[in-house]
C-alpha cells in the first residue's frame, strides 16, 4: 500500500501524486533565467508566469556544490547533513581531503527514503563527485554523465546509460555535460517513469559567461527545451539552484584574489596556520580553485589578533570564529577551522600564489562561495496552494514541490 507521506530528517513530505523531477542548475545565478526569458530564448520558462511559481531562495553558505546539493536531497542544512564544502580538513586523518565520500554524510536522503518507501527513483548528474553521496542508500537508479559508459546495473541500477540518452560520454569542461543530464532524465522519464528523479548540472558554462551573453543564453535555452519536455511528459517540475555566480575581477578583468595563506605565513612564519578552500575538487581549470570562502585553523592565541589583520584587508567582507559561523550558516562545528573568511562580491581567497594555476582561465574569472552567491531562483511549473510567506531556502524544493504545489 502506498504511504501518504514520508518522514525525513525531520519533515514530512506527501507521496507524489504524479512524477517529480526535481532540477538543480549549478550556478544559477537568477539573472541567466531573467536574461534569457528577456531575450526571448527561454519561452518555456516565460510560459509559467501565472501558471506556476517563481521564488527566489537562500541557498547555503559556503555556496558550493557538494554542500547545496546535499542539503536539497536531505532537507536540511549542513549543521545536519555534514556537508559542509567539497573538500575539508580531516583533523581525525591529519589530511585535505575531498568530501565526496558517503561516510562523510550524517542523514539520509529524501531520494533514498522514498525509495525503502516503494518509489521509483532516478539520479541523475553531471560530475561522478556527487554519485556516491546522492545515491548513498539508494535502491534505484544513479549515475553520472561524466562516467555514463561504465555504468552497470548492479552498481548504477542501469546497464545503458550512453544509448538512453542518446550521446557520447562529453568532456567535463562541457555545456555538453549538463545536457547528457537533461537528455538522460527525459529518456528515463519516458521509459522508466520514475516517481522522483533528481538531475544536477555542472556550472561550466557559468564559471566563464556572465547572463545574457550569447553561450549563457544558449546554455538556458536549451535547458529550457528539456524543461519543456518534462512537462509535457506529465511531471511536476521544480527546479532550482546549488548557488549564484558572480564576476571576481577589477574594472579592467583582472582577477581579484586575497592570497591568504601568504599573507598569514608572513605574519606568523610558515606552518604555523593552515588555509582551506571548500571550493576544491577535482575540476579546477574553469576557476583556479579560487573561491569567495575560506576557513583558517590557527592556535587560539592568535586567532583574535588574526581576525582583525583579515578583517582590514579591503577584499574580506565577513570575518568569524568557528562558533559564530556554525551558528550564522548552521555548519558542523568539527569541520569548520578557527576562523571562517568571506570575500566581498568581486573578490575570491587563494592559499598561496604558487598553489593556484590560472593558466586555464580564458575568460575573466567567474566564481562563488560567499553571500553574494546565495541568492537563486525556485521555480515550477504548477501554481502554489496559499504558499507560506517565508524565508524559503533551496533545500525547500522537496517541501515545495510534495506539500504546496496543485
Amino acid at each position: 500500500m502506498t504511504p501518504r507521506s514520508i518522514a525525513v530528517n525531520g519533515r514530512q513530505y506527501g507521496w507524489p501524486s504524479r512524477p517529480l523531477v526535481v532540477v538543480c542548475v549549478d550556478g544559477c545565478e537568477p539573472d541567466y533565467v531573467t536574461e534569457a526569458i528577456g531575450l526571448g530564448r527561454a519561452p518555456w520558462l516565460a510560459s509559467l508566469r501565472g501558471r506556476g511559481t517563481c521564488i527566489t531562495a537562500n541557498a547555503v553558505v559556503p555556496t558550493f556544490t557538494n554542500p547545496n546539493n546535499l542539503s536539497i536531497v536531505t532537507g536540511v542544512p549542513p549543521a545536519v547533513h555534514g556537508i559542509c564544502g567539497n573538500f575539508f580538513w580531516d583533523r581525525e586523518a591529519n589530511a585535505e581531503v575531498m568530501m565526496n565520500d558517503a561516510r562523510y554524510l550524517r542523514a539520509p536522503t529524501i531520494l533514498a527514503a522514498f525509495a525503502d518507501a516503494g518509489a521509483k527513483v532516478a539520479v541523475v548528474t553531471a560530475k561522478d563527485k556527487l554519485r556516491a553521496l546522492l545515491g548513498h542508500r539508494l535502491r534505484g537508479i544513479c549515475f553520472s554523465s561524466e562516467k555514463a559508459d561504465q555504468v552497470t546495473q548492479a552498481e548504477h541500477g542501469i546497464g545503458d546509460a550512453l544509448s538512453l540518452a542518446g550521446m557520447p560520454v562529453p568532456s567535463v569542461y562541457s555545456a555538453a555535460l549538463s545536457e547528457f543530464v537533461f537528455a538522460a532524465g527525459v529518456a528515463l522519464l519516458e521509459r522508466e517513469r520514475p516517481d522522483v528523479m533528481y538531475l544536477s548540472t555542472t556550472d561550466y558554462v557559468q564559471h566563464k559567461h556572465a547572463p545574457g551573453t550569447d553561450a549563457a543564453n544558449a546554455f538556458t535555452s536549451m535547458l529550457d527545451g528539456y524543461l519543456a519536455r518534462l512537462d509535457a511528459l506529465g511531471a511536476t517540475v521544480v527546479m532550482t539552484a546549488d548557488h549564484g555566480m558572480n564576476a571576481k575581477t577589477d574594472a579592467f578583468g583582472a582577477p581579484n584574489i586575497v592570497y591568504l595563506q601568504d599573507l598569514l605565513d608572513g605574519w606568523y612564519g610558515k606552518g604555523t596556520t593552515r588555509v582551506i578552500l571548500p571550493i576544491t575538487d577535482p575540476y579546477v581549470v574553469h576557476h583556479g580553485a579560487l573561491g569567495s570562502f575560506a576557513t583558517v585553523y590557527l592556535s587560539t592565541e592568535r586567532l583574535m589578533d588574526a581576525a582583525v589583520r583579515i578583517k582590514s584587508l579591503p577584499d574580506v567582507g565577513l570575518v568569524l570564529t568557528r562558533d559564530e559561523a556554525c551558528h550564522r550558516f548552521e555548519l558542523p562545528p568539527d569541520r569548520v577551522g578557527d576562523l571562517v573568511v568571506v570575500a566581498e562580491r568581486l573578490s575570491v581567497i587563494g592559499t598561496s600564489r604558487d598553489r593556484h594555476d590560472l593558466s586555464g582561465l580564458d575568460a575573466p574569472l567567474r566564481s562563488h562561495g560567499g553571500l553574494s552567491e546565495q541568492q537563486v531562483p525556485m521555480i515550477a511549473n504548477r501554481p502554489g496552494a496559499d504558499l507560506p510567506y517565508r524565508r524559503w531556502r533551496n533545500f525547500d524544493a522537496f517541501d515545495l514541490a510534495l506539500n504546496h504545489l496543485r
